[in-house]
Order: structure tokens, then C-alpha cells, then sequence
């Protein structure tokens, strides 16, 4: 029979880390953020083929563009799953199809604009190149792998996310880094019990002294008190 807790213990982990996902909601609105206007970014440096990606709170979100102002990336959503309706799926993904689209581990590879991928956030346009040298496929052949994974797909934060997928399309190998170096910040709090006590302790005080823990805090609280229980 299979232990359960490091299933459990993933499936929490891929719940709490949707959280860099989600985009902020404006200070007393009940609807999502408006994404920019289009043509806020110059899309006269991007080329066919690059990987863009945009830095978030804790993470970083991937992309590869296509050309005439178009970004294939991977995102959780449910909608893939449930209708085959085009017009509905390519609705900008809101909060709500992202989260159950985490819980049910479904995604989808779309196409959407420079602007709606970003979603006012920075762009930076090949950072990784520098990672693979002799490993960068040509940029057509990057853009010609995007467009063929267009659609629905599995979803897993630690082995199918939106860099496994752009690493994959670029480089030739799916693989994330940011994903591995979390693991690894994990482990080490595992190792160190006096380590998850401290997280644990300092998160609770946060919560006492603020009357709300940060979403940069949750990870911090529940991911080490949760495994350390379980171990």
C-alpha cells in the first residue's frame, strides 16, 4: 500500500503554491483586474520563438511567443475539462477556473495576447537562454512545439507546469528550476525540526500581531508545520 502522506503532502503543496498565480483583485472590488489595453507592451523586440517570462511575488510565470502579439503558456483551468465551447476556454482565465483547475490537476496550453499573458507585469525575453547554451533550439522549431501543444493537458506543479512546458519548446528538455529549488528549501525545513518549530512559531506570531498572515507567509506556516506533523 502507498504512503499517503507524500501525496498529501504534494497536493498541499501544489494548493498553496497556486497562490503566486492568481492575479490581485483592486482594493474594494468584488470583479477581477482589467487587464492593460493592448499595445502597452512594444512587441517590436519580441521575435518568434523567444520565451518571455514575468516575474511574480514568489515565482515566475513562462511564456513563448508566437508572433503578431500572441503568447502560448500553460495554465491551470477546469473549463478544458468540462465543455468543449472555444469561445468559453478562451476567456481570460479568472481566479475561480484557476484554483479548480489546481484541485483537479487539468490545464491548458492557450494563446492569448502579449497582454493578457503578462498582465502588466515585466517581461523578460530569454533569460534562460544563458542556462542552455549549445541547448537553444532554433526559434522556429521552439514556436512550431508551442503551437502543437496547444489545448488541453495535465497539470502538476512539481512535473508539469508552465516552465516545464516553455523549457521543453525552447531548450528540448521539460525541467523547472524554480520548482526545484522549493523542493529543496522544503527538505531542508524538514531536516531541521528546530527550523519548522521557528516558521511555525514566527508565522503564528504574524498572524497574532497583524491579524492576517501575508499570502507570502502561508507556505512559510502550513507547508513545514503540516509535514512535520505527518513525519
Amino acid at each position: 500500500m502507498k504512503n499517503p502522506v507524500p501525496q498529501a503532502a504534494s497536493l498541499l503543496l501544489e494548493k498553496l503554491m497556486v497562490l503566486v498565480h492568481i492575479r490581485p483583485l483592486p482594493a474594494g472590488s468584488g470583479g477581477e483586474t482589467p487587464p492593460p489595453a493592448p499595445g502597452y507592451y512594444d512587441t517590436s523586440c519580441f521575435k518568434r520563438g523567444d520565451l518571455l517570462e514575468v516575474p511574480r511575488t514568489l515565482f515566475i510565470h513562462f511564456g513563448i511567443y508566437l508572433g503578431e502579439n500572441r503568447v502560448a503558456h500553460l495554465m491551470p483551468d477546469i473549463l478544458p475539462s468540462i465543455t468543449s465551447d472555444r469561445r468559453q476556454i478562451q476567456q481570460v482565465v479568472t481566479n475561480k477556473r484557476l484554483i479548480l483547475g489546481v484541485i483537479a490537476r487539468t490545464a491548458s496550453v492557450r494563446v492569448d495576447t502579449v497582454e493578457d499573458f503578462a498582465y502588466g507585469g515585466s517581461i523578460l525575453v530569454n533569460h534562460m537562454d544563458r542556462l542552455f547554451e549549445d541547448q537553444v533550439l532554433g526559434s522556429e522549431e521552439a514556436a512550431r512545439r508551442a503551437e502543437k501543444l496547444v489545448g488541453a493537458t495535465a497539470y502538476s506543479l512539481l512535473w508539469n507546469n508552465c516552465e516545464h512546458f516553455v523549457t521543453y519548446c525552447r531548450y528540448g528538455a521539460p525541467v523547472s528550476f524554480q520548482t526545484d529549488k522549493f523542493c529543496e528549501t522544503v527538505k531542508m525545513i524538514i531536516r531541521d525540526q528546530r527550523s519548522v518549530l521557528a516558521s511555525v512559531l514566527v508565522g503564528l506570531a504574524s498572524i497574532v500581531c497583524l491579524g492576517v498572515a501575508p499570502a507570502t507567509t502561508l507556505p512559510t506556516i502550513f507547508i513545514p508545520f503540516f509535514l512535520w506533523m505527518a513525519g
